[in-house]
């Protein structure tokens, strides 16, 4: 089978510290005609579903837990694989922002993810490998995921086409982000495609050339 990805953009809210906004999020899914990974669960279950096309799901992949991007994952969990479900994968120094959303063991409605994510981590699916680099700073438990066969690696919401993503909300570090993009992402070839959370596409190489203006 093909080793393909798969895209669509999906719009809803964003909410932190008091605050609400309207965001549009992209949608990423990567696999071939049998099976694929989901990465973040933003907004619109059915969004995703329309990505998958019936597909086994073997993850869904969350970059950090801000609402935005994990708010649909425990309804997209039960949703795919005919019911089945399939594993919520969060890097847990994110427990504080996924319990905003989805609260904690003191909720008697409270959900957690299945399985942690941590740097170096790997999942094998369709032929290819999604490595795992832990990339804190816009959020703590934030992670990037390099598909090296795909040339590409998501980037959530660590690094944009322009720069870093936004610090100065809760449980964000600018300096923390700027070295995590340094260490491990600007670590990448030049013709690295990153496909962020939001907006456009951009590569590690003019990136890196950019970041002279932070």
């Amino acid at each position: 089978m093909t080793l393909r990805l798969d895209h669509a953009v999906a719009s809803g809210t964003f909410s932190l510290d008091g605050e609400t906004f309207d965001v549009d999020n992209n949608l990423w899914v990567v696999g071939d005609d049998e099976e694929c990974v989901v990465i973040d669960a933003p907004h619109s279950v059915p969004a995703i579903l329309d990505l998958v096309a019936g597909r086994r799901v073997k993850a869904i992949l969350l970059t950090h837990a801000h609402d935005d991007h994990c708010r649909a994952a425990p309804a997209l969990r039960e949703a795919v694989n005919d019911g089945g479900g399939a594993p919520i994968f969060l890097h847990p120094d994110d427990r504080p922002l996924w319990e905003l959303t989805h609260g904690g063991p003191d909720d008697v409605d409270g959900y957690l993810w299945d399985l942690d994510l941590s740097d170096g981590w790997e999942l094998p699916v369709a032929g290819t490998t999604i490595r795992t680099l832990h990339t804190p700073g816009h959020a703590p438990g934030g992670c990037c995921f390099l598909v090296e066969d795909l040339g590409c690696v998501f980037t959530g919401d660590t690094l944009f086409q322009g720069g870093p993503g936004a610090t100065g909300r809760s449980y964000s570090d600018r300096p923390m982000l700027e070295s995590s993009i340094r260490e491990k992402l600007f670590a990448l070839p030049d013709d690295t495609v990153v496909h962020t959370g939001h907006g456009d596409d951009t590569t590690i190489g003019v990136e890196r050339a950019g970041s002279a203006d932070w």
